[in-house]
């Protein structure tokens, strides 16, 4: 070997071992700076933690056990991230850690992808350790979420979720919202650092929870929220909950004592005046959450952990005493509470009852659900999941309605927030009046006569269908719709489809919205054409079902003919049908509207427990309005009073379903 090939091995191998020597090194600094993070993680205090996993992530990307915890510990304010990462940590080492696919399942449920959760918890369930029954009875009941939370988006509600915006919620955790008796004045708890960034932070490395107000510059601005901490402020948190007594007095929440219910009175000044315990009949030595006092201040509804025997929360009852204080209290019963937390309830004016809860059938996390007062039986109803928009795979608490009830606020931990929990409103999509007329393309005349169907299908899919003619007076269409949506809108004369057009109707979230729209129908060069058909409304071979007299039950002869239509449709699974009810004329016409409805929804319970969907079948009264025959004899009203059966066009089709 020469001297310079002698002198470039020397080099080399000098240059691995410093390669060797450095990337040691790295592989040390990372492992510490994973070790540090870990500190914190295990404390749960996940904000110290990251910064030391998204160091190693910076020198080492694709580092899994960074990215690992840097993903659960994510989990609890930026789910997006937190998916991320923990997808990365398993796709670089499949087995980084024994709970890796409790956590793939965690993300997948948040995420709305329920099928691939259920497949990640099940495949988690051999790794459990033989003795941790409590982590088996997690993982079956997290599946079971899966499967609620699938059958739930599957079904939405027409609701539109609002979030509160960038004034009012921060990157931290926002909830507890409590609305002033005129909708101006917001009471909010958050834990963002403030007007105090460097104040004290809680063991899990967040700011100490503390109470904000605002008031509204219109419908959707809000002022900049100031703190109002002043007596309020503890050394630990303190949360907003209620203001009752015209507003004069607020509940709220002191971490002080396990957690314990206070409340503070307002000052001349405004300000708020040194809380004051509830009483030591609510408030234990164990952990009292939220409450509320009925608008007559004679009920209080509490959520304590003190009667539990696991220490969930249970939602009480107490009654005021004559002397003013708060009598022992009664539980709501196994009705309303489980064996999983049930939280944050509030009484509506209209008796009914909502409230947080981890049990029922929750989605994930917790669930707003509703109940109402049998007084009759002296009971509480079973309670009803609220749904989809209202309640997401994770954590959705404080339900509140505001003041006039036409909206409600929420507390919801859902993706596209700003950080941790975000303030949400909750409005539900309304009926918009849509009126016009009907006029001839080539010579501008409102045209009378002519049936208007608008078909459309609610938030579930299920079809929707609405119907008015135009008057005799001036072409005109008076009709409240479902908002919010497109609809086919098919225009005809005597059965006979003329056209069909599309028209989208705008979201309202009030009842007094109007919308005009005319239509106008191309008859080329001869307008006299009114009703001759480009199309024909497709209706199956399916008889006529009659009834008795102001009756709606089903004789023997009508659910025949109703096992043809099941037995039809589920031979044509595309098809949807529109079962419309009629009556004779005698009665007002306010109640064969109401006879005629009741005739269409006879047929349509029938359908539906024959296994028909309810997506596919939409019910229409017409009461007295289209008789088949002149209601001038016994057997001629007996024909009115029917109900009948019509294919009807689904939005995806261009055509009317032809039947033959």
């Amino acid at each position: 070997m020469n001297n310079l090939a002698k002198l470039f091995s020397r080099f080399s191998l000098l240059l691995a071992l410093t390669c060797v020597g450095a990337y040691t090194a790295d592989a040390q600094s990372n492992r510490k700076l994973i070790r540090t993070g870990n500190k914190f993680f295990d404390r749960e205090n996940y904000r110290a933690a990251l910064p030391y996993y998204e160091q190693v992530l910076a020198n080492d990307p694709n580092n899994a056990e960074a990215l690992y915890y840097a993903g659960v510990s994510y989990m609890t304010f930026d789910k997006e991230k937190a998916a991320d990462y923990i997808r990365r940590a398993q796709e670089a080492k499949p087995n980084v850690d024994r709970d890796i696919e409790y956590w793939m399942g965690r993300i997948s449920h948040i995420n709305y992808r329920f099928d691939d959760a259920i497949t990640h918890y099940q495949a988690y369930i051999p790794n459990i350790r033989k003795r941790d029954d409590f982590r088996r009875e997690e993982v079956a009941t997290l599946i079971q979420h899966s499967r609620n939370a699938k059958k739930e988006v599957a079904n939405p509600r027409d609701i539109f979720v609002k979030n509160l915006g960038g004034i009012v919620n921060t990157e931290y955790s926002e909830h507890s919202p409590v609305i002033s008796s005129d909708d101006s004045y917001l009471l909010f708890t958050s834990r963002s650092a403030g007007t105090n960034p460097q104040g004290s932070k809680a063991a899990d490395g967040e700011y100490y929870e503390d109470i904000y107000e605002t008031r509204r510059i219109n419908n959707d601005e809000w002022e900049q929220p100031r703190s109002i901490a002043g007596n309020l402020k503890s050394s630990g948190h303190d949360a907003s909950i209620q203001l009752f007594d015209n507003d004069t007095k607020m509940l709220l929440y002191r971490s002080a004592n396990n957690g314990d219910i206070m409340y503070s009175e307002r000052q001349a000044d405004g300000s708020w005046g040194e809380p004051k315990s509830i009483g030591s009949n609510i408030n234990t030595v164990d952990f009292e959450s939220d409450a509320f006092i009925t608008p007559d201040n004679k009920t209080l509804y509490f959520s304590t952990s003190h009667y539990s025997e696991d220490g969930d929360l249970d939602i009480y009852v107490s009654q005021r005493q004559k002397n003013g204080e708060w009598g022992k209290p009664r539980s709501m019963g196994t009705t309303i509470n489980t064996k999983f937390d049930d939280d944050s309830p509030y009484l509506a004016s209209n008796g009914v009852l909502y409230f947080a809860s981890r049990g029922h059938s929750t989605m994930g996390g917790y669930d707003i659900f509703s109940a109402k007062f049998d007084s009759v039986a002296r009971r509480w109803s079973r309670p009803e999941n609220m749904g989809y928009p209202v309640n997401t795979p994770d954590d959705d608490t404080y339900y509140r309605l505001s003041p006039d009830g036409s909206y409600a606020y929420l507390s919801s931990y859902r993706i596209g927030g700003y950080g941790e929990k975000d303030i949400y409103t909750i409005n539900y999509i309304r009926a918009s009046r849509v009126t016009g007329r009907v006029y001839a393309k080539n010579d501008s005349l409102a045209i009378p006569g002519l049936e208007l169907v608008f078909n459309g299908q609610q938030a579930d899919k299920r079809p929707i269908s609405y119907r008015d003619v135009t008057k005799q007076e001036d072409g005109s269409y008076d009709l409240r719709i479902l908002s919010g949506r497109p609809y086919q809108v098919e225009i005809s004369k005597d059965g006979r489809l003329i056209t069909t057009e599309s028209f989208e109707v705008p979201m309202v979230l009030n009842d007094t919205t109007t919308i005009e729209h005319n239509f106008y129908i191309d008859f080329g060069d001869d307008p006299t054409r009114v009703g001759a058909p480009t199309g024909v409304i497709a209706t199956a071979e399916f008889k006529n079902i009659l009834y008795d007299t102001d009756q709606y039950d089903l004789r023997a002869e009508a659910i025949r003919e109703l096992d043809k239509v099941a037995a039809y449709m589920k031979a044509n699974p595309s098809v949807n049908v529109s079962i419309e009810g009629h009556t004779d004329s005698r009665a007002s016409d306010e109640y064969n509207m109401t006879l005629a409805e009741n005739r269409a929804i006879a047929a349509y319970d029938y359908l539906v427990k024959q296994g028909i969907s309810p997506r596919r079948l939409v019910t229409v009264s017409y009461g007295e309005r289209r008789p088949v025959a002149p209601n001038n004899s016994a057997s001629n009203m007996q024909l009115n009073r029917r109900t009948e059966f019509k294919i009807i066009k689904r939005q995806d089709q261009e055509q009317s379903v032809p039947v033959n």
